[in-house]
């Protein structure tokens, strides 16, 4: 299904393949949310990461196709993740290791082709204090940008105390985290979803469980207090939110009514979340998220090569939105974030 998305240049039902261009394109575009595998990873799962064809040989490509497609969309720079299945759900004895390696393969990635590259970390998050040291080493001594987590972590909610010690190490760092998604636990998938699972298998993915999951966990973290103890603590959520920016003045209101413990939900989320457009090219998201958050706190991402760098490039230039809040979202928010250079 998503191979035949990525062949017709529409994955996103959003935009549509060939918009005319009414907006002269900036030097500098980044792409904060572009995928990788690689065996380091992959090799360690029964299936190897099971993808189509020809999304695979995109995932592991990094200077052919990858460039070439990045190129003809005009996008200067991606910030590279490894893709699901992560490490969140290997088990203890290879995560660190595996982790490791796939660190250090995308940093020899990254030193090939420095101004193409830039990316973030996989870390053993069910070895916590060790996952800390291991972004404490990507960040500074790799020069990753931050760390991705994708979904559960063994089937625990990444708002767990025993979870703390590696978001204590990114504020100290001041990087951000990244929460992806992944598919669902098995238990969900069977109480929540089925037997549309099998009729319509993206209901547990990136047509609603994938955002639900994320949007959920994003949810618990702040009202686990874990931004009262860090509170310069930057988390991002692609797919502009995970549908939190839409829900939030209710879930705010809601949690001021008798019986919630006192929380400033809305201050919060807008204070230490950022949010991507991966995957999720819509004028009418991307106006909400406008109203709901600062400009400065969107930033252009694609999901490649999930969908199609050239789709999303397209969109955001003809977004019914002003010139220059369209460089803030195409660069300018990245480089702030991550100290890259300014060459637009």
């Amino acid at each position: 299904m998503r191979e035949e998305a990525y062949q017709s240049g529409i994955d996103t039902n959003y935009a549509k393949p060939g918009l005319k261009m009414n907006y002269k394109k900036p030097k500098n575009i980044i792409a904060i949310e572009e995928h990788f595998m690689h065996p380091s990873l992959t090799d360690h799962f029964a299936n190897r990461g099971h993808q189509p064809e020809k999304i695979k040989s995109r995932l592991y490509d990094f200077t052919k196709i990858r460039i070439q497609e990045m190129d003809e969309a005009g996008i200067s720079m991606q910030i590279l993740s490894h893709q699901s299945p992560g490490s969140q759900r290997l088990d203890d004895n290879i995560a660190l290791y595996a982790c490791q390696n796939s660190n250090d393969a995308l940093n020899d990635v990254i030193t090939s082709n420095p101004n193409r590259f830039h990316g973030f970390a996989m870390l053993p998050t069910k070895l916590p204090e060790l996952a800390a040291k291991e972004l404490e080493r990507a960040v500074k001594q790799l020069g990753l940008k931050g760390a991705m987590i994708h979904g559960l972590s063994c089937g625990k909610m990444i708002d767990e105390r025993e979870f703390w010690p590696i978001f204590e190490v990114a504020e100290e760092l001041d990087v951000p985290i990244y929460l992806h998604p992944a598919d669902p636990d098995k238990t969900v998938t069977e109480r929540y979803y089925s037997p549309y699972d099998k009729t319509h298998p993206m209901v547990t993915r990136a047509a609603w469980g994938f955002g639900i999951e994320t949007g959920t966990q994003a949810v618990r973290l702040i009202l686990s207090g874990i931004f009262d103890r860090y509170p310069k603590l930057k988390i991002f959520l692609g797919h502009f939110g995970e549908a939190i920016p839409f829900w939030l003045p209710r879930i705010h209101e809601s949690f001021t009514r008798p019986g919630n413990e006192n929380i400033d939900f809305n201050r919060i989320f807008k204070e230490n979340f950022w949010i991507t457009t991966s995957g999720f090219f819509s004028d009418n998201a991307l106006e909400l998220c406008l109203k709901v958050l600062n400009a400065e706190k969107i930033l252009f991402a694609v999901d490649w090569p999930y969908a199609n760098n050239k789709v999303g490039v397209d969109w955001l230039a003809n977004a019914p939105i002003d010139t220059h809040t369209k460089k803030m979202i195409f660069s300018e928010n990245a480089q702030n974030l991550f100290n890259l250079s300014k060459e637009n």
